[in-house]
């Protein structure tokens, strides 16, 4: 059984090689950078606390986000694995985490500063579906116009440089004791996130065996 954390810097793919893993391992991916979305999006109270502190590109408590990933985490498309995407990001998620459940591999897809803030600063959403682009790897077919409802594109506000800067200086404080940690457990899997993104799922299928 499968149960995956993927750690790497935000803009490193890590989202996109999820859903390769997704199909190939046929496990959900737990996002929680979606599921934030999604609450900001319905309107909750916890959603409008989740837009603010997202859109000073900081994070969303530990405490907040161990509830959210545990209630997740109890249901039944879970039972058979699944790949964390964006959690854990502190050692007390970790060790939250590691109280819930045994991870079997640890994925780190690591790429340089300078490389993931030129493609996040490419992302795109559109204002009326929600979908997601990005004008390096996935543009559109008319430029600031989404190819599925015909919205207007905007720039998300974590896609902003003030707010990728502060979300790489958070990141870099807090992903080298995550290592360590699962260094230690023997369950941590290094990948080069730079190359393209066929490459970098390569190496994955080549790592795990499959």
């Amino acid at each position: 059984m499968y149960k995956i954390v993927l750690l790497g810097p935000p803009g490193s793919g890590k989202g996109t090689q999820a859903e390769f893993l997704v199909v190939e391992l046929n496990i959900p991916t737990v996002s929680t950078g979606n599921i934030f979305r999604a609450e900001t999006k319905s309107g909750t109270e916890l959603g409008k606390q989740v837009e603010e502190i997202l859109k000073t590109g900081a994070l969303v408590s530990d405490e907040l986000t161990n509830q959210i990933v545990k209630n997740r985490l109890t249901q039944s498309d879970v039972a058979q694995g699944f790949i964390l995407d964006g959690y854990p990001r502190t050692i007390p998620q970790v060790e939250f985490l590691n109280s819930l459940v045994e991870i079997t591999m640890a994925l780190n897809i690591d790429a340089s500063d300078e490389v993931v803030t030129k493609r996040m600063a490419a992302r795109r959403m559109c204002s009326q579906c929600g979908a997601n682009f990005n004008i390096l790897f996935k543009p559109t077919k008319q430029v600031g116009i989404c190819d599925k409802c015909g919205g207007e594109l905007y720039i998300r506000e974590d896609a902003k440089p003030e707010a990728i800067a502060e979300r790489l200086k958070v990141y870099h404080g807090q992903i080298d004791p995550i290592l360590d940690y699962y260094k230690e457990q023997g369950v941590l899997i290094n990948i080069d996130g730079e190359p393209n993104i066929n490459e970098v799922w390569q190496e994955i299928k080549n790592k795990l065996s499959l």
